[in-house]
Formats: C-alpha cells, structure tokens, sequence
C-alpha cells in the first residue's frame, strides 16, 4: 500500500488542523493506520492509532486530537484541536496489516512522506 500525508500548514495556536492520510493499493480497511511526529532533534512519537474502529491516544493529544477512518474514501484522518507551540513536527502516517502494539513505530510496515505542522505562540 502507498500512502500519501497532506493537511499540514502554519497555524497559531489554539488553532486546528485536519491531516489526511490517503492509501492505494490492497483494500484499506485490512490496515491498522497511525500517526507519529517527529520535531526536529527529538524522537520520532506516537500520536495515534486506529483499528477497525478503537483508537489509542499519546497522553499528550488526547483530549484535542482524534483519529478516524473512511474506509469507503480509503483515507485516514487526523483531526487536530487547541493546537500547541510543542505540537510542531512532521507528522507522518503508517499503516500495517498487523499491529500488537499500536504506539510501536517499529511494527508498522508502511509510511507516507510526512507532512509539516508549525504551530505559532
């Protein structure tokens, strides 16, 4: 499966995004999608997952950001609220077929290009 990232931009904070992620291939709706960030000089992080329809949430987001599926667009989202200055990173998107634990980059099989998040004080 490829999968394309877009949605990013500059926003302030307190601000709100919404970032798709775009698959093609095998039928979507087989894939365990999450999202993870990478700001510069840091780790790459879990963001969130989604399954078939439970999600899990980094501490950090929960509360503002929610994951969510199309499976009949074969797009993933990432709709993201009261943005903040440490929420700037590229996001990226990821998806596999099998999944144990959603926070692990390590088990996802596929990635999308990332897409930029600044977000302003």
């Amino acid at each position: 499966v490829q999968l394309q990232a877009s949605g990013g931009g500059l926003v302030q904070a307190g601000g709100s995004l919404r970032l798709s992620c775009a698959a093609s291939g095998r039928t979507f709706s087989d894939y365990i999608v999450g999202w993870f960030r990478q700001a510069p000089g840091k780790e790459r992080e879990f963001v969130a997952g989604i399954r078939r329809s439970s999600t899990n949430y980094a501490d950090s987001v929960k509360g503002r950001f929610t994951i969510s599926r199309d499976n009949a667009k074969n797009t993933a989202y990432l709709q993201m609220n009261s943005l903040k200055p440490e929420d700037t990173a590229v996001y990226y998107c990821a998806a596999s077929t099998i999944i144990y634990d959603l926070g692990n980059d390590r088990q996802y099989r596929y990635w999308g290009q990332g897409t930029q998040v600044t977000v302003s004080s």
